[in-house]
């Protein structure tokens, strides 16, 4: 018998999962994606303990089929991608059909969806085995809830930092995804208390505020632009308004959040003797181009994206907005106002007297010499 044998689907999940999720951070952004995918507009985020406890994601959005509901925990199973040709024409968040069964492979996971015209689903699996599959009472959308996440894989469990630094790493994505989508309303609650909250009114500066606060919106840059096949769009700070830290300047391309050392580059370049020593723009740019020209398929946790024309796209970013900071002000003329002065007074200067009573001077008599 040979020694090469197929590996279980379990165990092909969990190693993909070693990948795909690596902190509670990984789980929301693979389940924010399916719900914005879905054509959500409202998304709420429940986390336990910085979602090391719970995670729980319910969105408004076209739900599933209890068949569905099912399949989409196989691997490589997607509604997004059906024809080799579709890989080069990604218009959607998600597509490699890998999240969600590594996700229910290391945790506990509870699915209650409905597509709106039929009773809802509940679906349990746990550890990559079908606990439960039954009908349910659901309204319209799904709620995708994660529990114990990496129970099983006490490895990967240990390496979990501490609360407060998961809490901002899932914190930072969720600023970033409200920013790549002002249309859709999302909220985040940790141990039951609201940390974020964006209003989906389709209003980019409004989100800015609500991240970055109302102070730094105020002085925001509106930025648009298009030329060729590609067009910006978003806002850039005053050079007054900066932080000691590249994390924020942020990037989207056609609504997908992402990372990209290049164009951090270009930003920088583009403010070039406008910005203090090691201080950095708050930066947020969506940028549209065709499906055709970039690439997605580079890591599963598809942050970093490949441009077929890099170059171009950084020159033009660089001089759009080199000509908007041209137009700022950046000495402000602010009128001073001075308090009238009253009258002067005539400085008065004493005169210093010396009496001195005048010395005659003394004549000097040379004592007679007797000569011999």
């Amino acid at each position: 018998m040979g020694k090469i044998q197929r590996m279980s689907e379990q165990l092909a999940n969990m190693i993909a999962a070693g990948e795909v999720i690596e902190r509670p951070a990984s789980v929301v952004k693979e389940l924010l994606e399916n719900a914005i995918d879905a054509n959500a507009t409202s998304v709420e985020v429940h986390l336990l303990d910085s979602g090391v406890r719970q995670i729980r994601v319910i969105d408004n959005g076209e739900g599933m089929s209890a068949s569905d509901a099912i399949l989409a925990f196989e691997r490589h199973a997607t509604s997004k991608v059906k024809t080799q040709y579709d890989i080069f024409r990604i218009s959607t968040l998600g597509f490699r059909g890998e999240a969600l069964p590594s996700i229910a492979s290391v945790s506990d996971v509870h699915v209650r969806t409905s597509a709106g015209s039929e009773t809802g689903t509940h679906v349990h699996i746990k550890g990559g085995d079908l606990l439960a599959n039954e009908p349910g009472l659901m309204r319209k959308g799904t709620e995708m809830e994660v529990n114990h996440l990496f129970f099983n894989t006490p490895a990967r469990l240990k390496h979990i930092k501490s609360l407060n630094t998961e809490l901002s790493h899932i914190t930072d994505y969720i600023n970033k995804v409200a920013l790549s989508h002002p249309e859709i309303a999302f909220k985040l609650f940790n141990n039951q208390r609201l940390l974020f909250q964006s209003n989906g009114q389709n209003n980019l500066q409004s989100v800015i505020a609500n991240v970055y606060g109302f102070d730094v919106a105020k002085k925001m840059i509106a930025v648009s632009a298009q030329k060729g096949d590609y067009e910006i769009s978003g806002y850039v700070s005053d050079p007054i308004i900066n932080r000691a830290s590249r994390n924020y300047i942020t990037f989207m391309v056609n609504g997908r959040a992402i990372r990209n050392y290049n164009l951090t580059r270009a930003v920088v370049e583009a403010y070039h003797t406008l910005l203090p020593k090691d201080k950095y723009p708050i930066v947020v740019l969506n940028i549209k181009l065709d499906p055709m020209l970039v690439d997605v398929n580079v890591h599963p946790a598809k942050l970093e994206v490949r441009f077929s024309q890099e170059e171009a796209l950084k020159t033009f970013m660089i001089t759009e907005l080199q000509n908007v900071l041209h137009q700022v002000e950046y000495i402000p003329q602010t009128p001073i106002k001075a308090e009238p002065l009253g009258p002067v007074e005539t400085a008065v200067q004493q005169s210093i007297v010396f009496n001195t009573t005048p010395v005659t001077p003394t004549q000097r008599v040379e004592p007679a010499v007797n000569l011999p």
